[in-house]
C-alpha cells in the first residue's frame, strides 16, 4: 500500500485546467489535485465523493471528540450514547465496536484516508441493523466449499 510520501505530485498550474483539463479531471477522479494561481489562493479540485468522505470524517471526528469529553463510564457505554445503534450489539461486541471504531479513526487522520473510519463505521453499524433485525441468531454451520462438508469457524 502506498504512504503519501509515495503518492505522485498532487500539485497542477491553473492553465492546465484549459490547457490539459481532461487530464487533471481524470488525476482529481484519483485524489484532490492543487490547483495554483498566480493571481490567487490556491484551490483544490477533488471529487464529489472524496469531499463528502472528509465530510462525514469530519463529522465522526465530532462525535469521537464529544465521546471523549464524557469521562462518565467505559468508552463502550459512552460511545452508545453518540451511537445509539451500538445498543443492538451485545456488551461484548459494544467494547469491540468502541475499540474498532477509535483504532480506524486514529488510521484514518494520520494517513489522510477518510474510508478507513467510515468502512469499519459502517460495517459496524450494518452488523447492528442486522442484529437488531434477528439475523444474528441463528446457529450458522460453516462448511469448506470444496469438500461441503461442515468446518470449524474460521
Amino acid at each position: 500500500m502506498a504512504i503519501a510520501a509515495d503518492l505522485p505530485a498532487r500539485t497542477r498550474r491553473s492553465s492546465d485546467l484549459s490547457k490539459h483539463s481532461a487530464e487533471v479531471f481524470a488525476e482529481a477522479e484519483d485524489h484532490p489535485v492543487t490547483v495554483t494561481r498566480r493571481d490567487g489562493e490556491s484551490l483544490v479540485l477533488m471529487s464529489k465523493r472524496e469531499a463528502e468522505a472528509r465530510a462525514r470524517l469530519l463529522n465522526f471526528a465530532a462525535q469521537l471528540i464529544t465521546v471523549t469529553l464524557d469521562e462518565s463510564g467505559p468508552l463502550a457505554e459512552r460511545m452508545s450514547k453518540a451511537f445509539p445503534w451500538m445498543l443492538a450489539l451485545s456488551p461484548t461486541d459494544r467494547e469491540s465496536c468502541a475499540q474498532d471504531l477509535v483504532d480506524a479513526a486514529r488510521a484514518s487522520f494520520s494517513t489522510d484516508q477518510a474510508h478507513l473510519a467510515i468502512a469499519e463505521l459502517t460495517s459496524w453499524k450494518e452488523t447492528a441493523v442486522a442484529v437488531a433485525a434477528g439475523l444474528g441468531s441463528a446457529d450458522v454451520e460453516w462448511l469448506d466449499d470444496d469438500a461441503g462438508e461442515a468446518v470449524e469457524r474460521p
